[in-house]
Formats: structure tokens, C-alpha cells, sequence
């Protein structure tokens, strides 16, 4: 039997050196077109891994790119909820307002039907005294400074144009 180090074995387990056709020249170049083949085969596999880095190198670069466009979309959409948000504050804010004003309004007018639907002769005499019969006064003094009072309470509106 031949062995890879070039010596063969007889059926009596001793050895000896194979005589192959071409001797150690032979051997060696066999060696050396080994050599050669797996430096290609490393070559090769080398250009395969710095390809495949290549590829996850590009890969990442896309991946970047679209998460920045995705987080330029996100502050986008962050801005304008935060001015949707100030927008809808100021007005809920302007609505408290006006239903504080609107609040005191009913409450003076519910104070104005209870004077008037006190009897007269209730014991103070205040309507009665002041206002004469039936408290008519009191109720045109009312309206006169309510509705006043509601054109007071109006924005005046002017353009640029009208200033002018």
C-alpha cells in the first residue's frame, strides 16, 4: 500500500520508499500545485467575505438613509400635533372664558327673575320702593346695560386696507 509520505508498507509491516516515476521532483511539484490550489481557494474565499462585507455595508447605508427619512417624517408629524395642540388650547381656553362670562350672565339673570318673582308685599318692599309697580324698570334697566354691555364684549375686526 502507498502512503502520503511516499512509503509503502509490505504484508509483513515493514517499510520501504516508493519508487514513483519521477521521484522527489515530482513529489514536490505535486506539493507546490497544492500549495497553489489553496492559496486561490483562500483567495477566492477572501474576496467572497470581503464581498459579503461589502453587501452588509450597503445594506446598513439604505437602513440608515430610511430610518433618517423615517425620523425626518416622525418630527414632521411631532410638529404639527404639538401647533394642532396649541391651537386647540387656545380655543378651549377662549371657551372657558366665555363660559365663565356666560355663567355670571345666567346668574344675574337668575337672581333678577327670583327679585321679580318674589310677591311684592314680601316684607322688603326693595322693588316695590325703588321700581314702582311690577319692578318694569328694573327689567328695561336690565336689557339697556345687557345689551351694551354685549357690544363691549365684541372684538373690534379692522384690516390692514382700512387703516390706511
Amino acid at each position: 500500500m502507498a502512503s502520503s509520505s511516499g512509503t509503502a508498507t509490505t504484508s509483513s509491516g515493514g517499510s520501504y520508499p516508493l519508487q514513483i516515476s519521477g521521484s522527489d521532483e515530482d513529489i514536490q511539484q505535486l506539493m507546490d500545485q497544492r500549495k497553489r490550489k489553496r492559496m486561490v481557494s483562500n483567495r477566492e474565499s477572501a474576496r467572497r467575505s470581503r464581498m459579503r462585507r461589502q453587501k452588509h455595508l450597503e445594506d446598513l447605508m439604505i437602513q440608515l438613509s430610511q430610518l433618517r427619512k423615517d425620523n425626518s417624517l416622525v418630527i414632521a408629524n411631532v410638529s404639527t400635533t404639538i401647533q394642532h395642540y396649541t391651537s386647540v388650547e387656545t380655543e378651549n381656553s377662549v371657551l372657558r372664558a366665555q363660559v365663565a362670562e356666560l355663567s355670571h350672565r345666567l346668574e344675574s339673570l337668575n337672581q333678577i327673575m327670583a327679585l321679580m318673582n318674589q310677591p311684592i308685599d314680601a316684607g322688603c318692599g326693595f322693588v316695590e320702593e325703588q321700581y314702582g309697580m311690577g319692578g318694569t324698570e328694573l327689567i328695561d334697566e336690565f336689557m339697556v346695560n345687557s345689551l351694551s354691555s354685549f357690544y363691549a364684549n365684541q372684538p373690534i375686526l379692522a384690516s390692514a386696507d382700512m387703516i390706511q
